[in-house]
C-alpha cells in the first residue's frame, strides 16, 4: 500500500506564494512520475504540473512561469512552489505518484484559497 501526505495549502492574498509538499510512503518501488492536479468547484480535475524520475517537467499553460515543480527522490517527495497566485488558482490540489507505468496513487487533497 502507498500513502501520500500533502501539506502546505492555505489562504493567501493574490500575488502571494505557497509551497505544497507531498510525501509518499509505504511500498514504494519503481517510482516514476510525480505531480499535481487541481480541481475547483464545478470544474474537472486538471493537471497543474508533473515531473518524471529523470527530472523532466511539464506544466499547464496557467502554471507556466509562475509555478515550479521539483522532487526529492531520496525522500519520495514532490513539491510545488506557487508564486504570483491569482484568485483563479484557488482549488483543491491533489498530488499523485506513478509506480511503474500504470499504478497511480493520489493524495487526499489540500485546499488553496486565494483572496483578491
Amino acid at each position: 500500500q502507498v500513502q501520500l501526505v500533502e501539506s502546505g495549502g492555505g489562504l493567501v492574498q493574490a500575488g502571494g506564494s505557497l509551497r505544497l509538499s507531498c510525501a509518499a510512503s509505504g511500498r514504494i518501488s519503481n517510482l516514476n512520475a510525480m505531480g499535481w492536479y487541481r480541481q475547483a468547484p464545478g470544474k474537472q480535475r486538471g493537471l497543474v504540473a508533473s515531473i518524471t524520475s529523470s527530472g523532466s517537467t511539464n506544466y499547464s499553460d496557467s502554471a507556466k512561469g509562475r509555478f515550479t515543480i521539483s522532487r526529492d527522490n531520496a525522500q519520495n517527495t514532490v513539491y510545488l512552489q506557487m508564486n504570483n497566485l491569482k484568485p483563479e488558482d484557488a482549488a483543491v490540489y491533489y498530488c499523485y505518484v506513478r509506480l511503474g507505468y500504470t499504478r497511480n496513487y493520489w493524495g487526499q487533497g489540500t485546499q488553496v484559497t486565494v483572496s483578491s
